[in-house]
């Protein structure tokens, strides 16, 4: 099963339970490559376009590759007032587009559903000498380790055993991850951590995680009663989730 595809099973839970990003990672983004209306940008796996619009009102030029056919229908009329704006339904391993024409790549919390070593010598190949690969994800976290922390953990237990805990980013893993980057060819490379905190009750929170790929490819009995068990959990210890997001982000240059 390819669990990419599960993404595109419910559109409209997705665009409205998947969070966006703060504003200063865009205009860091955008301050760095120096993104303008002569420029050409290229966003690898839309989803629906939390992470869009920002580059797009720069005025550039932007193709966006979306692997989820109804994804990419939704992202293109999303965006339609955009005359400079298309998107094309492909993944990107496989899609065909000129070399070294782009001034910006960027991916949100989509890259490393590419293999590595497909994915930073292809973006190599489509930038531009000077261009830009931004890469940024976010990373949510349950806040602390209270007892809906712990009862959340044995639902986790019971219905899905073989889920792993996500653990917290930390700055090793960012160090990490601009080395890869420096390993690919690409120079000037470097990282920003930021951080958010959003807040569910316990229907918005089985919302979201009806957006995760892994969550959505459980049976669907199993699906269901570990849905029901998290929100009587949540609702049993006061009825609110609180996530912390880390959201990282790494910045390079194609010499």
């Amino acid at each position: 099963m390819d669990l990419r595809l599960k993404f595109n099973e419910d559109v409209v839970n997705y665009e409205k339970m998947r969070p966006t990003y703060v504003e200063e990672l865009f205009q860091d983004v955008i301050r760095y490559s120096d993104l303008n209306p002569r420029m050409k940008a290229l966003e690898v796996g839309i989803g629906t376009g939390q992470a869009t619009l920002p580059f797009l009102n720069t005025g550039c030029e932007m193709t966006a590759i979306e692997l989820g056919e109804d994804l990419a229908k939704f992202s293109a009329e999303k965006f339609s007032r955009f005359p400079q704006f298309r998107v094309i339904q492909s993944d990107f391993e496989s899609v065909r587009l000129e070399p070294g024409q782009y001034d910006l790549i960027y991916s949100a919390t989509a890259f490393h559903w590419i293999p590595q070593e497909i994915g930073y010598p292809k973006v190599y190949q489509l930038l531009r000498s000077g261009g830009v690969l931004a890469l940024f994800w976010n990373r949510p976290f349950p806040a602390g380790r209270d007892e809906l922390h712990e009862a959340m953990q044995r639902i986790y237990a019971k219905y899905a055993p073989s889920s792993k805990e996500p653990a917290p980013h930390t700055e090793q893993k960012s160090l990490e991850m601009v080395h890869t980057l420096e390993q690919y060819g690409f120079v000037d490379a470097n990282f920003k951590l930021y951080h958010h905190t959003r807040t569910f009750d316990a229907p918005s929170y089985v919302a979201l995680l009806n957006t995760y790929s892994d969550h959505r490819a459980f049976p669907e009995e199993q699906r269901v009663r570990l849905e029901q068990e998290m929100i009587e959990a949540i609702n049993h210890y006061g009825g609110k989730v609180e996530l912390h997001d880390t959201i990282d982000l790494y910045l390079a240059r194609k010499p």
